[in-house]
C-alpha cells in the first residue's frame, strides 16, 4: 500500500489535472490518494474524482497552512511509502513506479523527483525558473553521487512511512524540514530525475520575491527545528555556486538575465535578513499565496 498526498489551497482550476496525472498512471501497488484543502471550491472539484475512484479520499483541513495539513493526513495514511505533491502541479507518467523503485534499498528514507518549469525561457522570469530548476537538478545529481545530503523538492517527493510523523506547524519550508529530519535519522535521500513534476513559476517580480522569501526564509528556521548541521542552501553556498550559474546562459540576452538574477538573489537575502533580524517579523507572516503560479 502506498499513500499519495496532494495538498492544495484555492486550486479548483488545477486540482483535477493534478489528480488525473496519478489516476492515469499504471500503479501496480494498491494505493490511496488524499486530497487536502481548506476551501470549498477545491473540495468540490476533488469530490468529483472521489465519486469515480474509491481510492481517492477528500479531506478538509483547517486552513492553518501546509504543515498543519500534512500533520493531519499523516495520522490517516496507511501506506508504507508516502508520495507528496501539490494541487497546482502535475506529474509525469510512471513517476510513481520510478519513485517506489528506490525504496527496495532499505537505507533510503526519501527520494525526490525533478521539477520542470512550464514557463517560457524567452522572458526574464521564465529564464530564471529554468536556470534555477536546471541548476538544482545538476546539484542534486552531483551531491547524490558524492554521497551527500540533498533536500527534497516539495513539488514531488516520497518518504518512507514512520520516519516523520509530524512537523512544526510554523515551518515555511516543510520539504526542507522533512528532508533534514529523515537525513538526521541516518537514512539516505536520493534523486530520481525521470520522475518529473511540471511547475508554473511566478511570472512577475513581486510574486517571485514572495515565493523565494518563503522558501529561503524557511531555511533560516532549520537551526531551531532540526538538530543536524548539514545544510544544502545558504547565502554562502549560493555565492560559491556563481560559476555554475554563469555557465548556463547561451546568448547575450540570457547573460543579462543571469546577472539580473544574481543581484535579485542578493536583494532577496538582504530582505530576509531585515525581516528576521531587524523587523523581527514572525516567519509565518512571510508565507503568502503566490497568485501568478496558479
Amino acid at each position: 500500500m502506498i499513500s499519495i498526498i496532494i495538498t492544495s489551497f484555492k486550486e479548483s482550476r488545477t486540482i483535477g489535472r493534478a489528480i488525473e496525472s496519478f489516476t492515469n498512471q499504471k500503479i501496480n501497488d494498491k494505493y490511496e490518494l488524499f486530497v487536502l484543502a481548506p476551501d470549498e471550491e477545491t473540495l468540490i472539484e476533488a469530490r468529483k474524482y472521489s465519486e469515480k475512484y474509491k481510492q481517492i479520499k477528500v479531506v478538509r483541513d483547517e486552513g492553518k497552512g501546509k504543515p498543519s495539513a500534512l500533520n493531519l493526513v499523516f495520522r490517516k495514511t496507511k501506506g508504507k511509502v508516502l508520495i507528496l505533491t501539490d494541487g497546482d502541479v502535475y506529474v509525469s507518467n510512471n513517476s510513481v513506479s520510478l519513485l517506489l523503485e528506490h525504496f527496495k534499498n532499505q537505507t533510503v528514507g526519501a527520494v525526490t523527483g525533478r521539477p520542470i518549469s512550464l514557463n517560457s525561457r524567452k522572458n526574464m522570469l521564465g529564464f530564471w525558473s529554468h536556470l534555477l530548476s536546471d541548476t538544482a537538478h545538476k546539484l542534486r545529481e552531483k551531491r547524490v553521487k558524492e554521497g551527500k545530503m540533498i533536500v527534497c523538492s516539495g513539488y514531488l517527493y516520497a518518504i518512507r512511512s514512520g520516519i516523520v510523523n509530524s512537523i512544526p506547524e510554523e515551518a515555511l519550508s516543510d520539504d526542507a524540514v522533512i528532508s533534514h529530519l529523515i537525513f538526521d535519522k541516518d537514512y539516505k535521500i536520493t534523486y530520481e530525475p525521470k520522475a518529473q513534476v511540471y511547475v508554473q513559476y511566478p511570472t512577475n517580480f513581486k510574486d517571485w520575491i514572495k515565493q523565494k522569501k518563503r522558501s529561503a526564509g524557511g531555511y533560516n528556521q532549520l537551526n531551531h527545528m532540526v538538530e543536524g548541521k548539514e545544510r544544502m542552501r545558504s547565502f554562502g553556498k549560493e555565492s560559491s555556486g556563481i560559476f555554475t550559474v554563469l555557465s548556463y546562459p547561451k546568448t547575450i540576452k540570457e547573460f543579462f538575465y543571469t546577472f539580473s538574477l544574481i543581484f535579485a538573489r542578493i536583494y532577496l537575502w538582504i530582505l530576509i535578513f531585515i525581516d528576521i533580524n531587524i523587523k523581527k517579523k514572525e516567519l509565518k507572516k512571510i508565507w503568502v499565496r503566490i497568485e501568478s503560479t496558479k
